[in-house]
């Protein structure tokens, strides 16, 4: 019998939200504007090879989240492509010294038990991440409560491909570009994996993700993902 694919389109919030849309079967965008989406999207026109997002140590949230398992799969995709890992945390994690790595060390721990480089900590900070450290090439892992906790319920709880997605002006990017980028890279993976969109504020207490999910919702339907004819196999 035909298996029949239904494009949707959701909005949802918080980690919660993200695990939810995972189990659903949907691609789940995380939208984190300040700062984990952002940094990421300045990652990525900096030549990023992978971007993943990871709950920081201690952080509690009511779904299942690991960390360490986002390190380890950081760790393996860095060695295969032969580069290291870079880790970007939340400015209170970070002092002058890079080896502090308070908050993030069951991320290290994956990373080191895959056998990856470290090639730096730095803050998670947007789009200026880009003038902190070179990217080109590289695996980042961003560790934050919101996005980072996000990211990594969705992955942990089998989404079939997590991706981040921003509202604000980047290093090359400004006005509405941005959440057209998002909106095409979330069309792009629900076409591959064949399955249907959760766009996740990162933060239900956060008017600019709350606004910018909706946002980037408006682009997605503005390109008639919804009105596209259904594929059947």
């Amino acid at each position: 019998m035909a298996k029949l694919w239904v494009k949707t389109l959701n909005i949802s919030f918080n980690a919660s939200g993200a695990a939810a849309a995972a189990r659903q079967g949907n691609v789940v965008m995380v939208v984190d504007v300040i700062d984990m989406s952002t940094t990421a999207e300045a990652a990525l026109e900096a030549g990023v090879l992978d971007v993943l997002g990871a709950c920081p140590d201690q952080h509690n949230v009511p779904v299942t989240v690991n960390p360490e398992k986002i390190g380890y799969f950081a760790g393996k995709k860095a060695i295969k492509s032969e580069t290291g890992v870079v880790i970007a945390a939340e400015p209170r994690y970070i002092n002058n010294d890079d080896s502090d790595v308070d908050g993030i060390n069951k991320v290290v721990k994956g990373i080191e038990r895959a056998g990856a480089k470290i090639e730096k900590v730095v803050s998670n900070i947007g789009r200026e991440i880009v003038n902190l450290v070179d990217l080109e090439n590289k695996v980042l892992v961003i560790v934050s409560p919101s996005g980072g906790a996000a990211f990594d319920a969705a992955y942990n709880y089998g989404a079939p491909e997590v991706i981040t997605g921003t509202v604000a002006r980047t290093n090359k990017m400004k006005g509405s570009k941005p959440a057209k980028i998002a909106a095409d890279r979330a069309i792009e993976s629900a076409l591959k994996c064949r399955s249907g969109i959760t766009i996740v504020s990162s933060s239900s207490n956060s008017m600019e993700d709350v606004q910018a999910a909706q946002v980037i919702g408006q682009e997605i339907i503005k390109r008639g993902f919804l009105d596209m004819p259904l594929d059947e196999e």
